[in-house]
């Protein structure tokens, strides 16, 4: 029997299992989604073809695909738009990317499976440059991305590709457009889509990988590895330039990218895009303030109270913003400073998150550094921020230093000239190792001194204060003469 009779017999035939649906993709489009990860810690594409498929799988129907350049995003996402057209009648599938150029990608790729012959029949009338009909009531739509294009819809699924690029107001409105409905007596749960690679450090995609490890959404997760052909027998590890990377499992490998193209691409590209587009273990650090941090080497687990040293903190204030709070203890013998626990919230007055500070199970710190700006007196109280931290019998210094070279100071801290650390961070504090991690400057003005002040800037302040009133000891000035 000839592919496209089979696909006639095939598409009324809806898949039950994962075995069923990983043949009938093969059969039916000639696509044979690897089924297996080789990376530590990865997904198999598969994987996410099958929750997008399959409706009553149980946990959050919303999802995350972080995958690599070439990885077969667009491709899987075309793939589940075709599966929920041809076994969900009256399904209404759209398509949204950072630009309808990119959210045509993947609107193509399903046009051009859909106008093939085994399904052109199925077809109301033929699509258009974005929309497609057909009979059963389904429809696809790539839209532009503009609120007022998305809100205007209430729809099954929403699949947003390059969701790095997409605009957050256009991404809140799209969240608000889902509904759950039966399509041809197959019940149907409203889900948004997000597929990416991750290359800003507190961009769009980072923030969703937090909430799918947070568990509000699922996340699927592959890179070149989980992708790569089974790489010839004639090869060896020892000679290879991706052994760093491959540790042999390409040698298992049955995915659809050549070995000679990841090759050329690890030739001509940079180790950091190399990490980034193409082993998807970290965003880019092009525009990280503090791209030394490295949780591997700056975040364990210590005993505070073994430390000997002085106790001390840093402070950066808020009230709508967060206000951050770090006890840390100083190894005065070998200068390594211990960040010990962390206090972030906000919506509290001074002396709510003084109590909170004082209740928490720790020495009062000899100091605590904090922001010159919060000696400034409030219009409605006419008191400062400093003044209500002494009042409660804490010690501030208030050191008055440029951001740029505040930085500079923390960054030492990280790095010292020996290769050694001066700063270790507990694991407790999470806050203050994620907003490190996003601390980043504006990718569009890359001679910028000042960080984004975009919700890192908290913990990352709060430690600066820390660090420079600790390690800028003495006052410098400058003059003629």
């Amino acid at each position: 029997m000839r592919r496209d009779d089979l696909s006639r017999v095939l598409r009324s035939v809806s898949p039950r299992t994962p075995d069923q649906l990983h043949a009938l993709v093969r059969v039916m489009l000639g696509f044979d989604v690897p089924r297996v990860p080789r990376s530590p810690g990865g997904t198999a594409p598969f994987d996410y073809l099958r929750h997008a498929f399959f409706e009553d799988s149980s946990g959050p129907r919303d999802c995350v695909v972080w995958a690599c350049r070439g990885g077969g995003k667009t491709q899987l996402g075309a793939i589940a738009t075709l599966l929920d057209v041809l076994f969900k009648p009256g399904v209404q599938v759209r398509i949204l990317a950072g630009s309808r150029e990119q959210a045509s990608h993947l609107y193509v790729a399903f046009r051009s499976m859909i106008e093939r012959e085994p399904f052109a029949d199925l077809l109301e009338r033929p699509p258009t440059e974005h929309v497609t009909r057909l009979r059963s009531g389904s429809r696809v739509e790539a839209l532009a991305q503009c609120e007022a294009s998305v809100r205007g819809h209430r729809v099954h699924k929403i699949r947003c590709d390059e969701v790095e690029l997409i605009d957050d107001a256009v991404w809140r409105a799209a969240q608000l457009v889902t509904r759950s409905t039966r399509c041809g007596g197959v019940p149907v749960r409203g889900a948004v889509e997000a597929m990416s690679t991750m290359h800003r450090p507190s961009g769009l995609m980072s923030r969703l990988i937090e909430e799918a490890q947070a568990g509000t959404r699922r996340l699927f997760r592959w890179n070149v590895l989980d992708v790569l052909e089974r790489c010839p027998s004639d090869r060896e590890c020892a000679a290879c330039p991706l052994r760093a990377s491959c540790q042999g499992r390409a040698k298992r490998g049955r995915g659809f990218v050549r070995y000679d193209d990841a090759l050329a691409h690890f030739a001509r590209m940079g180790r950091d895009d190399w990490h980034t587009e193409m082993l998807c273990d970290r965003p880019s650090e092009r525009d990280r303030v503090y791209p030394m941090f490295d949780p591997l080497v700056h975040v364990r687990e210590f005993d505070a109270r073994t430390i000997i040293g002085p106790w001390l903190g840093g402070v950066d204030f808020g009230l709508r913003s967060p206000t951050a709070f770090l006890w840390a203890v100083h190894d005065e013998v070998n200068d390594v400073l211990h960040v010990v626990d962390e206090h972030v919230q906000r919506g509290l007055l001074a002396p709510a998150h003084i109590s909170r500070v004082r209740a928490a199970p720790w020495p009062m710190p000899r100091w605590v550094g904090a922001d010159p700006a919060g000696s400034n007196r409030n219009d409605q109280t006419g008191r400062s921020a400093i003044g209500c931290w002494r009042e409660a019998g804490f010690t501030i210094r208030a050191r008055r230093s440029d951001v740029a070279p505040g930085v500079a100071v923390v960054a030492a801290r990280f790095m010292r000239a020996d290769g050694t650390s001066g700063l270790v961070i507990h694991p407790r504090c999470r806050t203050l190792i994620r907003s490190l991690l996003g601390y980043h400057y504006r990718h569009d003005q890359p001679d910028a001194e000042s960080p984004v002040k975009d919700g890192p800037d908290h913990a990352c302040d709060a430690l600066r204060y820390l660090v420079v009133n600790l390690d800028q000891r003495f006052a410098t000035a400058a003059g003629a003469y």
